[in-house]
């Protein structure tokens, strides 16, 4: 590995003021990768002062939609260019298995490239037409950038996450100060070296890495940001929101989720495995829609335990990097403790353990879990109510359409959700009637950028991706003239 103890800032890499670091774990074998440089509140400022200066003075905000849209094409280039190289160092960052990381990497320079062709078309669309009635008047409403954003991101999808946010920010003419997850921040800083490689104005995107006590709080309370986006936990999100009503700022918030999935008895029983594995195994369970709760018709229940169990222990647990590995580590310590203490919460609870949620044999260095399937779990239980963010799904079984609803709907949390079943009929009438923002009938997990994508209640606010992304970094800004030749005469008599 490179050395990562620089911040990028302004256009340049330099230094934290303060000079610390913070380590950085393969959570595979548990070694020291990069040391890597600790941001404080000294450096979110002279971020903050970038990009500030940037949005303000600089050519960024003034440029044609297209010939952003130019700059962030190169950013997609120079990630499809680097693809190999950036999909290892994920792995070793985050633990997740290869064909994952090539598989959210191809789709992060997908999203610079989509956002490149709507920053094509805010030339023709910035400024709207709005029917008045007084014609003596003329009206407009124009949209413009919103200022300076500032972004806070996970560490389950380290480069795609930051992708979302950067590029429909940069597409909308927005400046920003992206701050990664202390857990996964290599390729983030790489972003930085591929964005300086595209020619983005200095001061545009300013990368900078810490904790988040000492980097995160900092960026999120500091004056001279105009918009928050953030993807993390409800309390995390909490904590912004109150930084962020301060100021009274523009603030979307993608949040936690205990995403229900709905099978009924008529589906067929090998594709809804497959499915409820990839809703919850895929990226090791560390997914915030990932649909945990599985509800399933009594018919089909004890069949679809039995072959669920089965796979579950089929799959190949190891290094990302090893060929056919499917489940990779959980991405550190605390989290592999935090879903083993969840495991040992379920099981007290009266949840019956059908297989998994040991460390695997052979891999006794690393943060290795088999895969859990918890059966029979009370509606009232931790594990059934609460987001473990790891391999662990909990299946309940149910009589009538009625009480899947009521069951699925029974949550604080309302990002995704799913129902299987051979009747497209009920799979729509169902899929309305989920409190969720995101819904898919037969199938679980698939994401397209084109796609609004966030949730109801604690899940979060406002939505990302396809032009809602976009309309996250615009304001809306009514321009109205008066066009008669006569005075108003509002004071002459």
């Amino acid at each position: 590995m490179k050395s990562y103890e620089q911040l990028f800032i302004n256009g340049r890499w330099i230094a934290p003021v303060k000079g610390g670091t913070f380590e950085t774990v393969d959570p595979s074998n548990e070694r020291v990768i990069a040391n890597v440089a600790a941001a404080t509140a000294e450096d979110i400022d002279l971020a903050v002062k970038a990009a500030r200066e940037a949005f303000d003075g600089g050519p960024w905000p003034k440029m044609r939609g297209a010939e952003r849209g130019a700059i962030l094409r190169r950013i997609a280039k120079g990630i499809r260019d680097r693809l190999p190289e950036l999909a290892e160092i994920e792995v070793r960052d985050n633990g997740k298995p290869l064909p994952e990381a090539l598989w959210d990497l191809g789709d992060a320079a997908g999203c610079f490239e989509f956002y490149a062709g709507l920053a094509d078309k805010l030339d023709d669309a910035a400024e709207q037409p709005v029917t008045l009635s007084d014609d003596r008047f003329s009206s407009v409403a124009r949209k413009e950038p919103v200022g300076v954003a500032g972004a806070i991101i996970p560490w389950n999808f380290p480069m795609l996450m930051a992708a979302w946010k950067v590029a429909p920010a940069l597409a909308a003419g927005c400046t920003m100060v992206l701050k990664p997850s202390e857990l996964t921040p290599l390729t983030a800083l790489e972003l930085a070296d591929i964005a300086l490689k595209a020619e983005l104005p200095p001061g545009v995107l300013n990368i900078v890495t810490g904790l988040g006590l000492d980097a995160g709080a900092p960026l999120s309370e500091h004056p001279g940001i105009d918009k928050l986006a953030f993807t993390g936990s409800v309390p995390t999100g909490s904590r912004i929101m109150q930084a962020a009503a301060r100021d009274i700022k523009n603030v979307s918030l993608e949040l936690g989720g205990k995403s229900p999935f709905i099978v009924f008895d008529d589906s067929d029983l090998e594709a809804a495995v497959e499915w409820i594995m990839f809703g919850i195994f895929w990226n090791q369970g560390e997914v915030c829609s990932a649909t945990s709760r599985v509800l399933v018709q009594r018919g089909l229940y004890e069949p679809l335990l039995e072959r669920l169990a089965q796979e579950a222990r089929k799959l190949t647990i190891g290094s990302g990097l090893e060929e056919g590995v499917l489940l990779g580590p959980l991405v550190s310590r605390g989290q592999y403790d935090k879903v083993r203490e969840a495991i040992a919460r379920g099981q007290q609870e009266g949840a019956r353990l059908v297989t998994g949620g040991n460390r695997p044999t052979g891999l006794e260095k690393g943060y290795f879990l088999a895969p859990a399937v918890f059966a029979d779990v009370p509606e009232d239980s931790w594990i059934w109510q609460e987001e473990i963010f790891g391999p662990v799904v909990c299946i309940r079984p149910f009589d009538d359409e009625a009480e899947a609803l009521r069951s699925a709907n029974d949550s604080r949390f309302g990002l995704a959700a799913a129902v299987m079943s051979r009747d497209l009929e009920r799979c729509e009438r169902v899929a309305r009637a989920l409190r969720a923002g995101i819904v898919w009938i037969n199938c679980s997990q698939p994401t397209f950028t084109e796609a609004p994508w966030g949730g109801y209640k604690q899940s979060g606010i406002g939505r990302e991706l396809g032009e809602w992304g976009l309309n996250n970094y615009l304001e809306t800004k009514q321009i109205t003239r008066y066009d008669s030749d006569r005075p108003w005469g509002w004071y002459i008599k």
